[in-house]
């Protein structure tokens, strides 16, 4: 694939710098002189309208003056000076620029109609823009220091993107103390036109950048941004903080869902299911990121400590309870072994008190034997300097062995004086070492969240999770009928036809318009019966003295509807109301209230909630959030998320729920949020689930119309596995064929593809002379985001076991509407019409997705590509850059 659009920005070969000044402390003084200072390594050219010489430097009136290309600009002039200054750039063939300069859109109309004639000049000529308003870029490896902060950075491998620039100097100075070093530094500032998105884009494929930092305030485009970070923690370590996470006030909510789930809530269920470690200080941040640049493999929450003294121990064991934590069951040859190497008097548990008198070769046997433990997950060290302990000699110890496991090994010296050079040592080593306990024990759990969280991203389910098909067209019927009555709310009735066509088990309903229809309906139905008033208006039913339950004769049933419709009529008396639904009593000895919702989140669109039920719902709060689509695996990860789901066991005298039917009506909510882009809100209050099944006995719908698009996924932040692309084919042998979209689990089969072709196929295809995938490729190619590329692979049985014979692949451009293929097929395959056929899904693929154009390069020595091009109509070209290359192109 082609050099990353962005590559301007972040590894320019000139720069150009607006406002350049010999003004001591001016923004565009401090710039110049941080490019001076970095050693910027490519051609650098102030640009100031006064002065013909600058900090010792020829300076240019204007951009035009310079004879040679500048690939980015740094801009710290006034505000009304940009725009003029962005058309300069554009005509001379400036492809990215910083805009340090503040008083766009933050100050009002003046300042936003400005920030407008920026970004309009800058597409017209294909310039991508960081800001305005921000503190600039930093490229420490090639000496890229565009911003105005008072000193530059250290080379490293950690990428650091924040919202904000006043964090990024204190960052950057805190970092200069603490040695860390950085691959980029990237203020964004208003992000008006590049966003956290395309930046975690380009990081990805940076082989600088080893780990991802983020601060963030706010996301604007959800969708850009979960397929990047999706795709950077596949195979980089993301840590992030984020801000505001308690709002100051909500909206009036239609459901119970929406007044429980918070945009905090969604945004934390999105980064969970990307695979990202989100933390609440910038502290713990570095921590974090410190310890995994060590190259820990995570592998659960089970943690082991050791220690010189039983208190630290003791409080280290709380903060692991307060986070969730497990310690972990030491084996019996664990046990075994400890008892040979430690004093009588250890303390025969975890934590594993190895005495006071402890020497660097009791930490190192008592740790060891930990580490080799299958039942630990990590290990913590604790040292408090005591009259016969040896820090330096205890601290080397535990790095030795830190370079022989993989396993999370940290490390806390408590104390100053006694233990300062031991921290050196550790800090030297570039092992993880901690002054407090709660530090590093927060750290541990990071590293487990880190872990679990990859679990969660590598889950790739499908719309559809079940055989019995749902009925979609019928349920569109039901929200387009309410629709086109200028309702967004659904009556009871609606609601629970809407469950039905998704097979979810719903109460059977009746509604009574008089109380005489009502003794019949009861009676038809079967004592004792509930009643509850049915009003498109009234949420919390109960609230407004809309419900009668377990009522057992005639005289019951008609006093009730009475009442109930006195009730309303007194405590709502704007509510529509259409008559009263009634239905059987349902009588569940062993059945527990749930409740299970959809809102939607302005950012991250439809999220799932699921969590205790009944009228207590909003005081208890018990609920756990998860994005869609789902699949059994989150099902239950989002089910133990709660607190209810202790009481879904047994417990006294009730026996375990049903919890296939719990996770099917849960996965039949994903169905329902996937394929009914109007679903906006929705509460199943309360489904109750006992040892038999799961029953909807109360629903309600909030629906709004919405402009059907060419991605019929558009509405969601997370893509859903495109079955609907799956297709099969037959050879004229009889071998059958499947063409489907790659999942995760195909890694094995790519890798042995891939060894498989022959030096020219894989050459023809990588244009390199790649023996195999690497771990980081593998991952890139195989754990795709169906929302921004997408590959089809073609798949048979041979023996007994699927082969790989071919695979077709598009990247959707920047711009939204090109996308750039690649093809390989097997080299047995050759000559029978699979390249064609794949190339042509992939079309159709495209297209469906509302593509206008599809392209690629072929080696212009690759005549059978070239010809296969040319059957399926695509224009060919040679590439201007490159004459062994052709470039081609079909508009779809």
């Amino acid at each position: 694939m082609s050099q990353h659009y962005l590559n301007p920005l972040f590894s320019p070969k000139s720069v150009a710098v607006f406002g350049a000044s010999d003004r001591i402390d001016s923004v565009g003084q401090i710039v110049f002189q941080n490019m001076l200072e970095s050693g910027f390594k490519g051609a650098l050219y102030p640009i100031n309208t006064k002065n013909p010489e600058v900090q010792g430097h020829k300076a240019y009136s204007a951009i035009s003056k310079i004879e040679e290309p500048v690939e980015l600009v740094v801009i710290a002039t006034p505000p009304q000076t940009v725009p003029d200054i962005i058309e300069e750039c554009g005509k001379h063939g400036v492809k990215a620029a910083v805009i340090i300069t503040a008083g766009f859109g933050e100050t009002g109309p003046e300042g936003q109609a400005l920030e407008r004639a920026v970004l309009e000049n800058a597409k017209r000529y294909g310039i991508r823009l960081i800001g305005p308003n921000c503190l600039g870029v930093m490229r420490p490896d090639i000496g890229l220091n565009a911003t105005f902060n008072k000193g530059g950075a250290n080379t490293g491998h950690l990428a650091f993107i924040s919202q904000s620039g006043a964090l990024c100097t204190a960052i950057l100075d805190w970092a200069q103390a603490n040695d860390i070093g950085f691959s980029s530094v990237v203020s964004m500032g208003a992000s008006a036109d590049v966003d956290f998105g395309e930046i975690l884009d380009y990081l990805v494929s940076d082989p600088q950048t080893h780990s991802i930092l983020l601060y963030i305030e706010g996301i604007r485009n959800a969708r850009s941004f979960m397929s990047a970070i999706r795709a950077a923690a596949r195979v980089k370590p993301v840590i992030l903080v984020k801000v505001g996470r308690h709002a100051a006030g909500s909206k009036a909510a239609m459901s119970h869902t929406a007044s429980l789930v918070g945009s905090d809530d969604a945004f934390d269920a999105a980064v969970r299911r990307a695979g990202v470690v989100r933390v609440q200080t910038i502290t713990q941040m570095f921590a974090a990121a410190k310890a995994m640049a060590v190259g820990f493999r995570p592998t659960g929450n089970r943690l082991a400590i050791v220690t010189n003294g039983g208190g630290p121990g003791v409080i280290a064991t709380d903060r692991a309870g307060d986070l969730g934590l497990n310690l972990a069951k030491l084996s019996d040859s664990t046990m075994e072994q400890l008892n040979k190497v430690l004093p009588p008097n250890w303390s025969h548990g975890n934590p594993v008190d190895i005495i006071g008198d402890a020497q660097a070769d009791r930490y190192h046997n008592a740790v060891k034997a930990c580490l080799e433990d299958p039942n630990v997950d990590g290990v913590l060290t604790i040292l408090t300097p005591q009259a016969m302990t040896k820090p330096l000699e205890a601290a080397h110890a535990i790095m030795d062995l830190s370079q022989q496991y993989k396993k999370p090994l940290l490390s806390c010296w408590l104390g100053e004086a006694q233990v300062a050079e031991s921290r050196k040592a550790f800090n030297h080593a570039k092992r993880p070492n901690f002054r407090t306990l709660e530090a590093a024990v927060e750290v541990f759990s990071c590293l487990a969240d880190y872990y679990k969280n990859q679990k969660l991203l590598e889950q790739m389910p499908a719309p559809v999770s079940h055989h019995l098909e749902p009925d979609i067209d019928g349920a569109r019927l039901i929200i387009e009928g309410a629709l086109q009555d200028r309702r967004k709310v659904l009556n009871e009735m609606e609601s629970k036809a809407l469950l039905s066509a998704f097979h979810i088990p719903v109460a059977q309903t009746m509604v009574a318009h008089s109380p005489n229809e009502a003794l019949l309906i009861a009676q038809q139905l079967g004592y004792p019966v509930a009643m509850k008033i049915n009003s498109r208006d009234i949420t919390h039913k109960s609230d407004a003295g809309g419900v009668k339950l377990n009522l057992g004769s005639a005289l019951d049933v008609r006093a009730a509807y009475q009442e109930i419709m006195d009730n309303v009529k007194r405590i709502r008396p704007d509510a529509r109301i259409d008559g009263i639904a009634i239905q059987p009593m349902i009588m569940k000895e062993h059945g527990r209230e749930l409740m299970l919702g959809v809102t939607n989140d302005p950012v991250f669109g439809p999220v799932i909630t699921f969590g205790a039920g009944g009228v207590l719902v909003e005081v208890m709060g018990d609920r756990a959030v998860a994005l869609p689509p789902l699949n059994s695996f989150l099902v239950k990860d989002l089910i133990k998320g709660t607190h209810v789901f202790k009481m879904l066991g047994a417990f006294r005298n009730m026996p375990p729920v049903n919890m296939d039917a719990l996770e099917s009506v849960l996965l039949r909510v994903s169905e329902m949020v996937c394929e009914l882009p109007m679903l906006m809100e929705m509460d199943i209050n309360p489904l109750i689930v006992d040892e038999h099944g799961a029953l909807a006995a109360d629903a309600r719908v909030l629906v709004e119309p919405r402009q059907p698009t060419a991605d019929r996924y558009a509405h969601m932040a997370i893509y859903p596995y495109p079955t609907h692309l799956v297709s099969y084919w037959q050879l004229a042998d009889g071998t059958d064929i499947t063409i489907r979209p790659i999942r995760p689990e195909d890694a094995e089969l790519t890798q042995e593809f891939v060894r498989s072709l022959s030096a020219e196929s894989r050459y023809f295809r990588y244009m390199n002379s790649v023996q195999e995938l690497s771990h980081s490729m593998l991952v890139r190619f195989t754990q795709i985001d169906y929302s921004r590329e997408m590959a089809l692979i073609a798949v048979a049985e041979d023996k007994g076991k699927i082969v790989e014979l071919g695979v077709s692949r598009f990247n959707i451009n920047p711009d939204g509407e090109t996308c750039e293929f690649a093809l390989v097929i097997s080299d047995t395959m050759r000559g029978i019409g699979l390249g064609p056929k794949l190339m042509t899904a992939l079309l159709d693929a495209a297209r469906s997705k509302g593509l206008k154009v599809m392209e690629g390069e072929v080696l212009k020595n690759n005549s059978s590509m070239l010809h296969l091009m040319t059957r399926l109509g695509f224009t060919i070209e040679s590439s201007e850059e490159d004459d062994g290359i052709k470039v081609v192109r079909k508009t779809l």
